[in-house]
């Protein structure tokens, strides 16, 4: 069934220009600081990390530093993972679950992995709570040669300077009510597409890669996740947000193709956490342990192939 109702920027049918860019910037309102809730919680891991800016954001006279943190100096005798969180910033618990890592259980492999995190990649979209960021650009479609988006080529350019090959990423998400009521509206505006509504599952999923599906490592986070908060269950068409479930608590799509950010570093192992912050079974510290615990079994899963 179509919605009636369509998005207040825009004319029905017909992709936004720069008016209505202008005009979906203005409705943006800055809503948190990165600056007081993110950096504070980065620089007082720098005694334990080694922590270093990536890159910068310069949005209409808005500066932000694109902080990321290693364990350490690589060790060319230990694997290497990236752990990735705000790539949409209104995720809240995809940037407080990486954090909460950091501070409580990132010292658990020391001697044992490489870690390279990245805790908030789209600073300007973490303060306005939204998807995009400043040219309404969605940053984990925009993983690929020539982005349009700083908060990708900063990211990409860093991995491709870490020394060696990935054996793990793990990138931090969330589905929220928000995407069928705001940023799927949004985005069908912005191209000038009719806005078809979904649903929203409700509990927790994984997004595998299509042309490199690793099921063994999928369930293994699942069942590390299911001792924080419950597995989403697939839809009265065996789908999750529109795609088949291929097992518990999983669904593919082609990150590559896609430019999702779970493609950059061409791991063997890689995945896309999916948490539902709206449920009524869930809060905002049982969303921030359920990406703790993914990171963990991750690493422990992936850490016992090599």
């Amino acid at each position: 069934m179509t919605s009636p109702r369509f998005y207040p920027i825009g004319t029905p049918g017909k992709a936004w220009g720069e008016a209505e860019l202008e005009q979906w910037r203005a409705s943006q309102s800055r809503q948190r600081s990165y600056a007081d809730d993110i950096v504070p919680r980065i620089k007082d891991l720098s005694g334990r990390f080694e922590t270093f800016a990536y890159g910068q954001l310069d949005y209409d006279g808005e500066h932000f530093d694109l902080y990321a943190l290693r364990n350490g100096s690589p060790d060319a005798a230990l694997p290497t993972a990236l752990i990735t969180g705000g790539v949409h910033g209104y995720e809240t618990s995809g940037v407080m679950g990486v954090l909460q890592f950091l501070e409580t259980r990132a010292a658990d492999y020391a001697g044992k992995a490489n870690l390279l995190v990245a805790p908030c990649i789209s600073p300007w979209a973490y303060e306005r709570i939204n998807r995009w960021n400043y040219n309404a650009i969605d940053p984990n479609r925009s993983f690929h040669q020539d982005s349009p988006a700083t908060e990708c080529t900063a990211l990409m350019k860093m991995v491709a300077a870490q020394p060696g090959s990935f054996l793990m990423h793990i990138d931090l998400h969330e589905t929220t009510d928000s995407d069928e009521s705001e940023f799927r509206p949004a985005l069908a505006a912005r191209d000038g597409e009719e806005f078809v509504p979904g649903s929203v599952p409700d509990g927790f999923y994984l997004v595998d890669d299509t042309d490199n599906p690793q099921p063994d490592f999928q369930q293994a986070i699942i069942a590390g996740v299911e001792h924080a908060t419950h597995i989403a269950p697939a839809d009265e068409n065996g789908k999750i947000i529109g795609s088949p479930v291929v097992s518990h608590g999983v669904i593919r799509y082609p990150q590559d193709t896609y430019a999702m950010c779970s493609s950059v570093t061409g791991a063997r192992f890689t995945t896309t956490t999916e948490v539902y912050p709206d449920s009524e079974r869930a809060t905002s510290q049982i969303c921030n342990d359920a990406q703790v615990a993914a990171i963990c079994s991750a690493l422990d899963f992936a850490l016992a192939q090599t």
